[in-house]
């Protein structure tokens, strides 16, 4: 199989989830073996951020690089879409900081690039195949990610709230599993009880029903929906079978689908396509750059 870039420029325009920060981002073609790179337009010299996981710098709620002092927030929702859409070389331009939340899930991603095309390069695309496995295991939360050499990619994810309304879900992606139609739409999930929390700490000034899927355990009394109005800048927030807003959830596991959207854009940090069986229970975004740490120091020996 040949390397591949978008055959066009394709823009974006919208807010970043943490920063709340308005944000323009351009895709631009690459020359084959050039990765993925971000660059700050925003900034004197349009510095360019790298895309491996030499780069991470922060895993709360998001993956943040960061190279020569320059940031990049919230990268893998995009890098994902570029994982299951087949990119391999484009350039993302950003004016802001952090990549644009959008809808919350992959989907706008990928329908730009479907609709736009891909050019297929003269460069063969190469895998790597994972030497020796490697694990990832938090005792405190029970986070435990192994991935085995393989002749093939494929990723299990499970995930096991103490929740009444989303409980224990799983979602397994291949290679023969369509990443458009069956994983790109599931969005960024949050519970109810960590929103004010999120709040009085800055991280979702950009967060809004349209973009995340919000979870309720219990009924909200009048003073926390009063807040969630606020936060929402909406005069009415509905409660509907566990989730907050008009909308429920996109698929029956959707929670376990954003996850294999997380993890996938954050492999993509190894900076080389690879084979490896993955299982992922618990997994989050410390656990998963954790393992594209593990794997790219193999791909570099």
């Amino acid at each position: 199989m040949k390397q591949q870039t978008i055959s066009d420029k394709i823009s974006f325009t919208g807010v970043g989830l943490h920063t709340g920060a308005d944000v323009e981002m351009t895709l631009c073609p690459a020359s084959e073996g050039y990765g993925i790179r971000f660059q700050r337009t925003d900034i004197p010299g349009q510095p360019i951020v790298e895309a491996v996981s030499d780069h991470i710098v922060n895993t709360d709620r998001s993956t943040v690089l960061q190279q020569d002092g320059v940031r990049i927030s919230t990268t893998e929702h995009l890098l994902a879409a570029f994982f299951g859409m087949g990119i391999d070389n484009v350039l993302v331009k950003l004016e802001g900081p952090e990549v644009p939340i959008l809808d919350g899930s992959a989907l706008p991603f990928t329908l730009a690039i479907r609709e736009i095309g891909t050019l297929e390069q003269d460069a063969l695309r190469e895998y790597f195949n994972l030497k020796e496995p490697v694990r990832f295991f938090d005792p405190v939360t029970g986070t435990d990610i192994e991935a085995i050499p393989a002749d093939t990619f494929t990723a299990r994810v499970i995930i096991d709230f103490n929740s009444q309304v989303i409980g224990r879900q799983e979602f397994t992606y291949s290679r023969e599993v369509d990443f458009l139609e069956d994983i790109s739409g599931s969005r960024t999930f949050v519970f109810l009880h960590e929103i004010l929390f999120l709040f009085k700490n800055g991280l979702i000034k950009g967060g809004n029903l349209n973009n995340a899927l919000v979870i309720a355990e219990k009924d909200i009394d009048r003073e926390d929906m009063d807040l969630l109005r606020h936060i929402f800048n909406k005069p009415d927030v509905k409660l509907k079978k566990g989730y907050l807003g008009d909308s429920g959830p996109r698929f029956p596991n959707e929670c376990a689908r954003h996850k294999t959207i997380d993890l996938l854009g954050d492999l993509m940090l190894v900076g080389k396509r690879f084979n490896a069986s993955i299982t992922a229970y618990k997994p989050g975004h410390t656990a998963n750059t954790a393992i594209a740490r593990m794997i790219r120091n193999q791909l570099k020996k």
